[in-house]
């Protein structure tokens, strides 16, 4: 059965039953992990190479980029974390029920960009890692990457309490490592602490700062967190969901620092073994491995190096693929079978990646890897100016809204990414056309992009302002059901309906009353399929659950007047089990499901419910297209 359902990853939606457990540091560590599952892109390939280049070419005067970065990203992450719980939508969710449907496709376009450059680090550095710790080709450690991907499903099919745990345990060996390596470089405590004083040395330094800023913040991870704060289910009351701010602000603090720590150790690392060496233009990963033994002194440094940038890469591929998942169902409310959306974001980051190595060489990685992150700053933007207008909607947000301090914060965060990449953008186009024989390509094709995104950016941040924006009737995840119109007819005493708030159902009604007539009992079914139904069932409580519950209400409430014997069931999880289920317990003698009209590749896309269902059950099943 096809369901307009929206449970933001829900897989993993509301697993994690927080309303049992009592006293701070019980709460503390049930709330613990939506950050660190965020941290981990703060900490992919793509920040080692911009750190690296950042530290070999400037010493230690970036140190203060990173700091600036984190406290940036602390703030944005503390927004994107409050959205989800006040609201229970995630970031894409609540953008398509504010903004006009063209500007959210643009949004999902330019959000999957972004996803697709963080991937592209991913893969890129996983590749580097495998190659420097077992000598395997550049080309086949790329290839090897598809089937990491292929670990999320794993890890979530045994909760997400296992993926947390595998996550830290990732970023613990990246911490050891950096920790050990930085005693054996030694660094100069006296420039280190220099470091902290803003300073942009020149252009190079400028387009290093932006790639360690879109390194750092980066727009997928807002996506991501709005969501991974709604495994928990907590108590959707005052109390509960201020609770849940205050744990979740700790645990991001917690987790962001500790990407601090691994960030500002790869930089310091390369400052002190390149920078003060006279290695001024390491940007490849590859050669900061090869230099560690030399300049060390030590084998021990490199092997640590691979070891940490493996756990990196593969850390980090959860970040890509799950907000890949997230931004897609948000959007365009499109749901797809979660290992083909996965291998999608997988293959989009590959592909270039397996060009650019094929045709240009391994050694143009280090370049791919620093553009991947500017493409990252670049996307920004998109996503943090709808989050701040977002969580600061009084009449969404309620007494949970921005304080007018965080708004100007937040405001003046944003204003520094957009301008630092208006200058960047300015600067590269200006430089592309001075040193173009005939610059007319560029004036016909990249000009018109740019003075595009910027129209786009400067509505996304004055519509709102200008204009309130108008919510839509249908705010809440599965919509207004439809009128309904009922054809009767009488032969069936107990028919079961799939139902899933679409202009579908009035024909599956219809086909069933034409079935039974006013003579037979009909029970309407609907499936909620989140991540924290398949893991929580009915236990979850959020407000898809509860909004389907008030959808299947209306419906029993119309037909109940319009003379039918009407009963309702809510399922959880997986529609091809939780049908059967209901169906045989209800001892229903005629099921009536809706089809989705798929064939072939979209049976692969969307699953085959149908099929599942109908081999399930022993009573008929009438399919209504």
């Amino acid at each position: 059965m096809k369901t307009n359902s929206e449970k933001s990853l829900s897989e993993v939606h509301a697993s994690i039953d927080i309303s049992t457990k009592s006293g701070f540091w019980k709460k503390l560590f049930a709330f613990v992990g939506p950050a660190y599952l965020v941290s981990v892109g703060y900490m992919d390939p793509g920040n080692w190479a911009t750190d690296i280049a950042g530290g070999s070419q400037f010493g230690y005067k970036l140190l203060w980029v990173l700091v600036m970065s984190n406290l940036m990203a602390l703030l944005l992450q503390s927004l994107s974390a409050r959205l989800g719980l006040v609201r229970g939508l995630d970031l894409a969710q609540a953008s398509r029920v504010t903004y006009h449907p063209f500007v959210n496709f643009i949004n999902w376009m330019l959000a999957e960009i972004a996803i697709a450059a963080c991937d592209l680090a991913e893969v890129i550095g996983m590749a580097i890692g495998l190659q420097l710790l077992f000598h395997i080709p550049l080309l086949a450690g790329v290839s090897i990457t598809v089937l990491d991907t292929f670990i999320i499903l794993f890890l979530q099919k045994h909760g997400i309490r296992k993926m947390e745990a595998f996550i830290l345990a990732l970023i613990a060996i990246m911490g050891i490592a950096f920790i050990v390596e930085l005693i054996f470089a030694k660094p100069d405590a006296g420039e280190l602490v220099k470091g902290f004083i803003p300073s942009i040395p020149n252009k190079d330094a400028l387009y290093i700062a932006i790639g360690i800023i879109g390194a750092t913040v980066m727009p997928h991870n807002l996506y991501l967190h709005s969501s991974l704060v709604q495994t928990r289910k907590i108590h959707r009351t005052q109390s509960g969901i201020k609770e849940a701010i205050r744990f979740n602000f700790i645990d991001t603090v917690i987790a962001l620092n500790l990407a601090l720590f691994v960030n500002a150790a790869i930089l310091i690392l390369a400052a002190a073994a390149f920078f003060t060496s006279g290695h001024n233009q390491v940007s490849q990963i590859q050669d900061a491995h090869h230099l560690l033994n030399d300049i060390l002194g030590t084998s021990f440094a490199p092997v640590l190096f691979a070891i940490a940038l493996i756990a990196a890469g593969q850390s980090s591929t959860l970040t890509g693929t799950l907000s890949g998942q997230i931004v897609m169902e948000g959007y365009l409310n499109l749901r797809i079978q979660p290992w083909l959306r996965r291998l999608i974001t997988r293959l989009v980051a590959i592909v270039p990646a397996f060009i650019t190595i094929l045709l240009l060489g391994e050694g143009a990685t280090g370049h791919l890897l620093i553009l991947s992150q500017v493409i990252l700053s670049l996307q920004l933007g998109f996503a943090v100016i709808p989050l701040i207008h977002l969580t600061s909607d009084k009449k969404q947000m309620g007494t949970f809204v921005n304080k007018p301090w965080v708004q100007i914060a937040a405001w003046t965060v944003a204003t520094i990414i957009v301008l630092l990449n208006a200058k960047l953008v300015i600067d590269t186009v200006a430089e592309w056309i001075g040193n173009s024989q005939d610059p007319t390509l560029i004036y016909i094709t990249i000009v018109p992009i740019v003075v595009a995104a910027g129209l786009l950016l400067v509505y996304i941040t004055f519509m709102p302002i200008l204009k309130k924006v108008k919510q839509k009737e249908n705010a809440v995840p599965d919509g207004i059901p439809s009128d309904l119109k009922i054809i009767e007819a009488a032969q069936y005493k107990r028919i079961a309906i799939t139902v899933d708030f679409s202009k579908s159902d009035s024909k599956a009604i219809s086909n069933a009353f034409a079935q039974g007539g006013k003579n037979a009992h009909y029970i309407l079914i609907h499936i909620v399929e989140t991540a924290g139904a398949r893991m929580m069932n009915n236990e979850i409580d959020d407000l898809e659950t509860v909004s389907d519950k008030i959808n299947l209400e209306k419906y029993k409430s119309e037909l109940i007047q319009k003379g039918y014997s009407i009963d309702i069931a809510l399922g959880f999880g997986n529609p091809k089990k939780s049908i059967p289920e209901i169906v045989n317990s209800t001892h229903a003698d005629l099921l009536v499901m809706g089809a989705h009209g798929h064939k072939a590749l979209k049976d692969i896309i969307f699953g085959t419910t149908l099929d599942a269902v109908r081999h399930q059950v022993t009573i008929p099943v009438l399919i209504v297209k």
